[in-house]
Parts: C-alpha cells; sequence; structure tokens
C-alpha cells in the first residue's frame, strides 16, 4: 500500500510528540487504523541545530515552512508554530494544492476561520483543527458528527487549562492569584507570558470556534465578550465557598430566537454540579441539545501528549479519505459555509443573571443603605449578604448575592454606586452560572 506522507511545521512539545509517534507507530498501528502507512517525510523549524525531545531524520529538516507546503512529496501538512502569520498563508497555499491540512491553531481558526473555511471547501481540500479546542477532548468531532442530527441550543465549558489550575489552587489552598501563577509558570502550566490565559483570550479563541460549528454561523472574534481571572482574590473565593459556589472561567456560547450569545469571564458554579468539580489542568465542555439533553466531555485540555493525539486523529482521518480515493466527507465548518450567513449577535448588556458583588467600603453608617438604594433604583434586589468582621479604622468588605438583573441595568447602578465616592477600591462583580452540569 502507497503510504500517505505528513509534513510538519513546527517541532515543539507537540509537535515533537507527534513526529515520534508518526516515525515508531506509522507503519504499524497508525497504518492499520489509517488503511496505509503514515510517513513523516518532512518538518520545519526555526533551528536544525536546537536539541528537541525527539529529532527526526536530518536530512528532513527545513527552516523554510512553505517549503513543507509546496513539497510533492507531502500529502497532509500539519501546522504547529500557532499564531496568525505565516499559519494562515500556509493553510491557504496547503488549500490550493489540494493537501490534507491539520492544525492545532485557535488564533488562526477565530481570527481568520471563515477565510480558512472557504478555502479548503472551495478547492475540496481536507481541513482538521480538532486539537485547537480542548487538547484530547473530542468536542469538535462530537459536534460535527455525533451532534449533527441534534439542534444545539448552547455550548459551555473550562476551555484553559491554565486558567483552571489556578483557580483550582486558589479555592483548595487559599493561595494568591500572583503565588499560584508563579508556581504554574515553574510546573509548565503557563507561559512565561500568560496574557492569553489568564486575561481569557485563549477560551474566547476557543468559544469562537465551538459556536461557529455548533451553530453553524459566521463568527467574528471581537463578537466575543472577554473577561479574565487577574482580579480574582482569596476573600473572592472564600465568600464563593460560604454561599456554596466555586469560581471557574468559563466559555459560554448559545443560542436564542435566532440570535447568539458569546462571553468569557470567571462565574459561580453551584459547588456539588459537575463541572465545579472539574479541577487542575482539566478541561470539560458542555453541550445543550434540543433533543439530546446536557452531555459533557472532560480530559486534558492541553499538554504535547493530549494534543498530540487529537491532532494525530485528524490526520488518521484525513488520510483514510486520501487511501480510499474519496472527496471530503463534509465541510470544514459541517454545513457549506458558502450558505451561511452571521447570525445577530446579543449585545452583553442584555445578559440577565444573578451577580456576585464584592464592594470595599468605609465602616460607618449609611454605607449598606447607599449601595441598597443604588440597586434598588435599577430594579436589583438582594438575595443575601456577607459582611466580614470589622476591624478599627480599616474598610470592610460588603459582599452581596443579587436576584436576576440585567447586565445594563447592573452597570448603571454600580456607576451610581461609584459616584457616591464610597467605594474605597474597584467593585468586584463575578456572574453566576446557569447550570454546571447538575
Amino acid at each position: 500500500m502507497k503510504p500517505v506522507r505528513v509534513g510538519l511545521i513546527g517541532l515543539g512539545a507537540v509537535g515533537a510528540q507527534v513526529a515520534r509517534i508518526l516515525v515508531e507507530e506509522g507503519a504499524t498501528s497508525l497504518a492499520a487504523r489509517a488503511g496505509a502507512p503514515l510517513r513523516l517525510v518532512k518538518a520545519a523549524v526555526r533551528d536544525i541545530s536546537k536539541t528537541r525531545q525527539f529529532a527526526p531524520d536530518p536530512s528532513m529538516l527545513t527552516t523554510d515552512p512553505f517549503e513543507v507546503v509546496n513539497s510533492p512529496e507531502v500529502d497532509i501538512v500539519v501546522e504547529l508554530i500557532g499564531g496568525e502569520n505565516p499559519a494562515f498563508d500556509l493553510a491557504i497555499g496547503a488549500a490550493r494544492k489540494r493537501k490534507g491540512f491539520v492544525t492545532a491553531n485557535k488564533l488562526l481558526l477565530a481570527l481568520r476561520g471563515a477565510e480558512v473555511f472557504e478555502a479548503f471547501e472551495k478547492c475540496g481540500a481536507r481541513l482538521g483543527y480538532e486539537a485547537s479546542v480542548a487538547g484530547a477532548i473530542p468536542i469538535l468531532r462530537a459536534i460535527r458528527e455525533s451532534f449533527v442530527g441534534d439542534t444545539l441550543e448552547r455550548v459551555q465549558g473550562i476551555v484553559n487549562g491554565t486558567g483552571n489550575y489556578i483557580l483550582s489552587r486558589m479555592t483548595d489552598e487559599g493561595i494568591p492569584f500572583d503565588d499560584v501563577l508563579k508556581d504554574a509558570q515553574r510546573l509548565g502550566y503557563a507561559e512565561a507570558d500568560p496574557t492569553l490565559d489568564v486575561e481569557g483570550i485563549d477560551s474566547a479563541h476557543k468559544i469562537a470556534i465551538l459556536a461557529a460549528l455548533a451553530f453553524e454561523t459566521i463568527v467574528d472574534f471581537s463578537d466575543v465578550y472577554t473577561e479574565g481571572i487577574t482580579r480574582i482574590t482569596p476573600e473572592d473565593v472564600e465568600s464563593a465557598r460560604q454561599l456554596g459556589y466555586r469560581i471557574k472561567l468559563l466559555g459560554i456560547a448559545s443560542k436564542v430566537d435566532g440570535a447568539i450569545s458569546l462571553r468569557v469571564h470567571p462565574a459561580m458554579l453551584p459547588e456539588r454540579s459537575f463541572m465545579a468539580n472539574v479541577n487542575g489542568p482539566f478541561n470539560a465542555v458542555e453541550t445543550q441539545g434540543k433533543n439530546a439533553g446536557v452531555n459533557t466531555l472532560v480530559g486534558r485540555g492541553a499538554g504535547g501528549g493530549p494534543t498530540a493525539t487529537a491532532t494525530l486523529s485528524d490526520i488518521i482521518s484525513i488520510a483514510r479519505d486520501i487511501t480510499s480515493g474519496g472527496a471530503p466527507r463534509m465541510a470544514p465548518l459541517g454545513a457549506p459555509i458558502s450558505g451561511l450567513g452571521k447570525l445577530p449577535v446579543i449585545p452583553m448588556d442584555e445578559l440577565r443573571t444573578e451577580y456576585y458583588l464584592r464592594f470595599t467600603v468605609p465602616d460607618r453608617p449609611g454605607v449598606l443603605a447607599q449601595i441598597a438604594g443604588a440597586l434598588g433604583d435599577n430594579g436589583i434586589s438582594i438575595a443575601s449578604m456577607i459582611q466580614r468582621e470589622r476591624m478599627e479604622n480599616q474598610p470592610v468588605s460588603v459582599v452581596l448575592m443579587t436576584h436576576d438583573a440585567v447586565e445594563a441595568d447592573m452597570k448603571k447602578a454600580l456607576a451610581q454606586i461609584e459616584a457616591t465616592g464610597i467605594c474605597l477600591a474597584p467593585t468586584m462583580i463575578i456572574r453566576i452560572a446557569e447550570n454546571g452540569g447538575d
């Protein structure tokens, strides 16, 4: 049987794992699953002399990624370098040459996914991107294939292992954010620059991809409301515990009456709910279908091994199409993108949910009345309250849980409270999640 030839772009933590598995198992167990031997024939790297976790034959190496795309010896191109450029040009080049293209690049697909999907659809080329969301969890394949007979109404989850590791440690050990972040960097769970993870941007990339696939729509990344976890304190974690909740960084996409809501932010989940107890570097994604109801997939969302597994699943799937001589079985986005429009996006100001609020205020009479008055003026009622132990001449924290309120009304109320001058620090606001697999 003629082998299916693979070219890698990037030999970092994931690329090295993919290369090793292809070399060690491509002619044996993987060949049996793919219908033909899988052979690594070329790999592009920035520095050929660098020591790596796994080094393929030096004759395969090049510093020019376009050499991999343009090589007549390569059937499937695997892009594992990340970023928008040159990844976009590499993807379009592979599509035009009708080569299989596998990527783990969530930023590329979140920012320019519509262009990439359209190019592969028009050229009749095969695109695999399972590894772009939630590591080894097969959530994209589940949406495209397992739930294809249902109508999805909601997709939400913990899709960033770094943020989940940090919040889990803060919850279980009471450690401040900065200290846990340093530990996460030392252990390799967080990058030297953790901005994408802790500011929610990485999660937003993933929720954009999930929403496009689940709701068969073009998603503009700028429409995803994004908020990170850097302001969460041990006090918030402890208050959540007293109130019966745990704090998680959630990505949420929902479809209501033909419009979609897209958001990433810290959220409080009931402490006994399933997702509230997904801890450490693990991810969990929950789908809610019209007929199938709620289903949750859990697993390791990052790292060389899990991401390599998802990458190889796409390589094998494309290899099966190649060996069978068939055209791609479905469009990259499930439904043909040429027939899709852009669903309207529900403004964040229209969100209705319960809220956790923490005010830092002076310890004097009348302060609580001012807060309650401003909330009441904007139609927001208080469900419960925690007031921390007083210390002489020190500010106090007033923690409130509200009943359902509209985001726009909450903004007006907080602005009204801020205008009184009683707040000695920015008010902490955390939304309460609708569910969590409970």
